[in-house]
């Protein structure tokens, strides 16, 4: 070690070093680079310079390495770039704070943000359909709104009808995240406002209603209005959520009076079985009646339409004969005789013609049919 690095106790400290090395280089030329060979610094100088390079390569005397400075800046580089990439689900998106100031949305995908908590980035999944449960729990839900805290899910479940009677109600509600910045800033826990809103819907619904309605016959309505108003809610508080669907599951009356309704039901669904077999015994002995009413009806019409044309036509075939047997008698009567024998000739099977002319004639054996036939003829 030179002479006047032992004289000073102060440049045996980096510090004193790096201050020492300013003083000379302020009453010297210009800066040049030190890494070349033909530049004409002091040997001082270079001495200086060359152990600044090598302190933070040797170790101290304690055994600490010279080179922290190092691995420090290394470091902060690394967690700045751990802390400047980060990544979206494809069903969600990442509302970007700066200095907790909303700053915008990205999609999904890889992104980068300024680090060291500069920027800030929370994930929302609104592609995906959330649902939260009354009166009953899903094993192995990791959404904590998703059910009742701690016992809370049977206080939910009961409620008063309109006609003063008690019931057991279970319900789940499906929704999504339709503005994610509306359901960061604008509500405050919004997964549990909507429990509220849900809860304070359904008591209002359940309650316009007998019991009777909400065990049997008003699921559906209930289920319709409770969506409706829910939504209508969720949109005046800004919450920044859509409902999906509201479905009823398990309607209980109380356990005291479980097995009186369980009888009415039973009960109730005997009588609406056979009302259903009345009415499809009706459908379909009726309509069959009346088919065979209307057949027969119509074969009576047919009939008398072709009795009445059938009057007409001999009427009008009759008047046609007489306008001709008035011109021509003798003639209309032997083209009748000849018609009406022409018509009744074939239908014989045997036939006997006698002249008129004959005197006597002999008996005749119809061998055919097993009979004596015997035909004469008029004398004229």
């Amino acid at each position: 070690m030179p002479q006047y690095l032992k004289d000073d106790k102060n440049l045996l400290s980096p510090t004193g070093r790096i201050k020492h090395a300013a003083q000379i280089m302020s009453n010297t030329r210009p800066p040049r680079n030190a890494w070349d060979p033909n530049n004409d610094f002091p040997s001082g100088l270079n001495d200086i310079i060359n152990k600044g390079l090598s302190f933070f390569k040797k170790p101290s005397a304690d055994g600490n390495p010279r080179n922290i400075f190092i691995i420090i800046v290394l470091l902060l580089l690394g967690v700045a770039a751990w802390s400047s990439i980060y990544t979206i689900p494809s069903d969600s998106v990442a509302v970007v704070q700066r200095f907790g100031k909303y700053l915008k949305e990205v999609p999904s995908g890889l992104h980068l943000k300024l680090p060291f908590g500069i920027d800030s980035a929370l994930i929302v999944p609104v592609k995906r359909q959330l649902k939260q449960e009354f009166g009953f729990k899903t094993p192995g839900a990791t959404d904590p709104y998703q059910s009742a805290p701690g016992n809370n899910g049977h206080q939910e479940t009961q409620m008063v009808t309109g006609d003063l009677n008690a019931a057991l109600v279970e319900w789940v509600v499906q929704y999504r995240v339709s503005d994610p910045s509306k359901f960061l800033f604008e509500v405050r826990n919004p997964s549990q406002t909507l429990r509220y809103v849900s809860e304070s819907v359904m008591r209002e619904v359940v309650g316009d209603r007998t019991v009777d309605e909400v065990i049997t016959i008003g699921r559906q309505e209930i289920e319709s209005e409770a969506l409706i108003k829910m939504q209508t809610l969720s949109t005046k508080y800004a919450m920044g959520i859509s409902i999906d669907q509201v479905q009823l599951k398990n309607i209980n009356p109380p356990r005291p009076v479980q097995e009186s309704f369980n009888e009415v039901n039973q009960a109730q669904q005997e009588k609406e079985k056979l009302i259903n077999e009345a009415r499809r015994d009706y459908n379909k002995v009726i309509p069959l009646a009346l088919g065979e009413k209307d057949q027969r009806i119509r074969e009576a019409d047919g009939y008398r339409l072709k009795r009445i044309n059938e009057a007409e036509g001999d009427v009008a075939r009759f008047n046609a004969l007489l306008t001709e047997y008035s011109k021509a008698p003798q003639v209309t009567r032997r083209r009748i005789y000849l018609e009406t024998m022409e018509k009744v000739l074939p239908n014989i099977k045997s036939k006997v013609i006698i002249d008129t002319a004959t005197n006597n004639i002999l008996p005749l054996l119809n061998l055919d049919s097993g009979s004596i036939t015997m035909k004469q003829g008029a004398q004229k």
